[in-house]
């Protein structure tokens, strides 16, 4: 576990801004009342107000749900940091700032205790709360808000508050240690590649844009001081690539979301360029591949015997009494009571915790349908789809099968079934691929960028289909897809053995026809036109 603290502290601005600072910041001495805080790791911060003497006023949890205002050295102060020994110091332009008033503030509360969460939300809100005891007002011009997102909001609350109430504009290291730290040069490309392979969704993307909202943050802090150009040139190579990364995925936002659990990367998706606004529309506006994928995904379904049968099942319905709980909805009148009295309101925060409030208790029976579901032995198989990838396919039609591709790649694996896509052209031009564990949907669509352009021959792809589908076990009663423009042509003896190798195999063809007017052939048993 503390392995993968450390690498996940060596990615990222964090990393990039203990190097600058170490490396090219002026160090500076605390006054009382600054704000100090040290990372704990990637995502979290703690904080307290340094009071004089080498002591640091904090909340230090002691307990379950409890905690304590504590004074601290520097050196237990940073005690839970995976990221080292560094202390940042609130500061401005001349050096740091902090107010008498403060540190007084922070001092008187030294001693007391509280629920944790409850009284104080975090340590955040402790420091916030006295720097608040601070009667100056600053404006400081000419730099941009705090970007609320970039870190937990209660810590954003605080840098914006110290902002105001101390001028604080800049935070840079305190020298306090000793034996300072070593802090080497982070892979400037590595770290960009670490957020290029990152699979991209909504939540992923919130973290990098977090992430580029605190380097811009951070770019505009040290404007004004003698940073290197490479160093800056470095930093802002990083700003670009988190940028890109955003500017890509807003660009594919709306496919992706029509593609959930895709897996496509910031790479993935430079790979494919792909018009990804035309493949959305593709995959969400044209009832034929919505139909079809719901028929093929019907198809793969097991057939259930659905019977129902009535049981009671219990519900809260009436009022049996009382009981102990933590049931603030039904808690008797007489709890809330006790929040009324500051002193006995930690009675009340106590009661809660240990589940020991005064409430209503519920009962009651009603009768229920149960649905019983009975799978009977049938089951349908995978896919085996051919991609005509002739001349005559390329533009809208070659969007309209990915679209189609896609969509039936979704339904096929969270059905849990294979899925084996062959590209054709002339005679004996084929190319496969294989939906499984190592290949996603970014694979097949840069796999679909392999096409042959020239002419078109089917019987070479419906051979492969029959061979898989009879040596290959997990693609037994599989059906196949031919998705073309409708230019096809066979021999009559080549359809005679393939209407004996469908018997045979029992497996049915389905021909979906991406450009034209609906044509009829002698081999499939449904024609589809998108």
């Amino acid at each position: 576990m503390l392995n993968l603290l450390k690498l996940a502290s060596s990615v990222g601005i964090k990393a990039i801004k203990y190097f600058v600072d170490s490396t090219f910041r002026d160090k500076v001495q605390p006054v009382p009342g600054s704000v100090l805080y040290c990372d704990l790791w990637v995502a979290a911060e703690h904080s307290g107000i340094y009071v004089g003497d080498g002591q640091i006023s904090n909340i230090v949890v002691d307990g379950f749900a409890e905690s304590s205002v504590c004074m601290d050295s520097a050196r237990s102060f940073t005690s839970k940091s995976t990221m080292g020994r560094q202390i940042y110091v609130s500061c401005d332009s001349q050096g740091a700032v902090g107010s008498a008033d403060v540190a007084h503030g922070a001092s008187n509360h030294v001693g007391e205790r509280a629920f944790y969460g409850l009284v104080f939300k975090n340590c955040h809100a402790f420091a916030t709360k006295c720097v608040n005891y601070s009667g100056q007002e600053y404006r400081p011009q000419g730099l941009p808000d705090l970007q609320l997102e970039t870190w937990e909001l209660t810590m954003a609350a605080l840098k914006r508050t110290a902002r105001q109430k101390l001028g604080a504009t800049k935070w840079r290291l305190w020298d306090w240690n000793a034996e300072p730290e070593t802090v080497p040069e982070p892979d400037w490309e590595g770290q960009a590649d670490h957020f290029r392979k990152q699979v991209l969704n909504a939540e992923s993307i919130g973290r990098i844009r977090a992430e580029l909202a605190m380097v811009q943050d951070y770019e505009a802090e040290i404007a004004d001081e003698n940073i290197p150009a490479p160093v800056r040139q470095r930093l802002a190579g990083f700003r670009t690539a988190l940028s890109d990364i955003s500017a890509r995925y807003e660009q594919a936002k709306g496919f992706l979301a029509a593609c959930p659990g895709s897996q496509f990367t910031y790479e993935d998706l430079l790979a494919c360029d792909d018009d990804f606004e035309g493949l959305a529309r593709a995959m969400q506006g044209n009832g034929r591949i919505k139909d079809l994928v719901h028929k093929l995904g019907r198809n793969f379904v097991s057939e259930e015997e659905k019977k129902k049968t009535r049981i009671p099942e219990a519900c809260r319905s009436e009022v049996h009494g009382t009981h102990r709980s933590n049931d603030v909805m039904r808690m008797l009148p007489s709890e809330l009571s006790n929040l009324e009295d500051e002193a006995l309101e930690v009675l009340f925060y106590a009661r809660l915790l240990e589940n020991n409030l005064l409430s209503y208790e519920l009962k009651g029976t009603m009768p229920a349908e149960l649905t019983h579901a009975e799978e009977s032995k049938r089951r349908t198989g995978p896919v085996v789809a051919c991609l005509d990838t002739s001349q005559s396919m390329h533009g809208a039609p070659m969007q309209k099968a990915k679209a189609l591709l896609l969509a039936v790649s979704r339904i096929l694996k969270e059905e849990d079934r294979a899925l084996h896509v062959v590209l054709f052209g002339a005679a004996n031009e084929i190319r496969a691929f294989s939906m499984d564990a190592a290949n996603n949907a970014a694979g097949l669509l840069k796999f679909l960028k392999q096409g042959f352009g020239g002419g078109t021959d089917f019987e070479t792809p419906l051979k492969h289909a029959l061979q898989r589908i009879a040596l290959e076990d997990n693609y037994r009663k599989a059906d196949i897809l031919m998705i073309s423009d409708g230019d096809c042509s066979l021999s009559p003896e080549f359809l005679a053995m393939l209407e004996t190798e469908k018997e045979k195999l029992n497996c049915a063809i389905y021909s979906v026809l991406c450009a034209g007017e609906r044509v009829e052939d002698r081999f499939s048993d449904e024609v589809i036109v998108l």
